[in-house]
């Protein structure tokens, strides 16, 4: 079954100490799109500039997912730069351009609302309510936040908690979201609120996952060399919606392996710039990482 993805599409100035990459291509909807289109078609909503160049996503129309919700403005595209520390969990945002994305206001073209599987990717919560309201009865509807929106437009997340099955962010995120350090109790106040999960990542530590019918916790695929963490955890949402689409039912176990496969799919994007690392695999290894895991985790 298809996919809806609503985000961010970017060109991203990323410096690490392994090196920079100028203009690369990123945003949160490329970022999903290319690590969910390896397991279902994707359907793709947002806004470029009229300096992208579409020829340089031709892989992805050839992974089949679709651009006819993109819609091009006068202006420039997105644009976002950052600079990594060696310890690479460590980040300084050298400038945030937002262009034609600052007036970007989703409309879902006609033949995507009855998308099955809705991601509502890192954007202003008023845009993915309205998002939602577009939409005719999704099966899973799956919501990305940041720190910002949790500050600034705390009562619109509230609300669209209420109307979401799995929330997805970062530790730092539900500890300032729940005001509680303790991961298991701030997921479950998330709970409360109305999603049926929620998944809390936690970079090279793994991710867990938090529902009515269980606690599962997920490591990290140990990756040696880490070039640019850049637009890791939408891969990781990319993977995990990705498996998602290819169960006919959804449960906790399944939701189990689908963190596992969002672990992974995060672990291939870090170990080069964009992802140039995601164009060049296969789901054979994605899967064979996944196997990897399984091992790694059986006694």
């Amino acid at each position: 079954m298809s996919i809806l993805v609503v985000g961010s599409i970017a060109l991203d100035t990323v410096e690490t100490p392994h090196g920079k990459a100028d203009d690369a291509l990123g945003g949160s909807a490329l970022f999903f799109s290319t690590a969910a289109s390896f397991f279902s078609p994707v359907n793709m909503v947002g806004v470029v500039g009229d300096d992208f160049n579409f020829a340089d996503v031709e892989f992805l129309k050839n992974r089949n997912v679709d651009f006819s919700g993109v819609v091009t403005e006068s202006g420039e595209t997105f644009r976002w730069g950052g600079k990594y520390h060696k310890n690479i969990n460590l980040r300084d945002t050298l400038f945030t351009d937002l262009n034609v994305f600052q007036d970007f206001k989703p409309t879902i073209p006609e033949h995507y609302r009855n998308s099955e599987l809705i991601f509502l990717a890192n954007i202003d919560p008023d845009l993915q309510l309205d998002v939602l309201d577009q939409i005719n009865k999704p099966r899973i509807s799956v919501l990305d936040t940041m720190n910002f929106w949790i500050s600034s437009k705390r009562d619109s997340l509230m609300r669209l908690l209420r109307q979401v099955d799995i929330l997805i962010l970062n530790d730092e995120e539900l500890i300032q979201l729940t005001e509680k350090h303790n991961l298991y109790d701030g997921a479950s106040d998330i709970l409360k609120e109305g999603p049926k999960a929620v998944v809390i990542k936690k970079g090279e530590h793994g991710a867990v996952l938090v529902s009515a019918n269980g606690y599962f916790l997920a490591p990290a695929y140990p990756v040696k060399r880490v070039i640019d963490p850049t637009g890791a955890g939408d891969s990781f949402a990319g993977g995990f919606m990705g498996f998602l689409s290819t169960c006919e039912e959804i449960n906790h176990q399944t939701l189990r392996q689908a963190v596992v496969y969002g672990s992974v799919a995060a672990s291939f994007t870090v170990e080069d710039f964009s992802f140039d690392r995601l164009k060049n695999i296969s789901l054979g290894e994605i899967k064979e990482r996944v196997n990897s895991i399984r091992e790694m985790t059986s006694f």
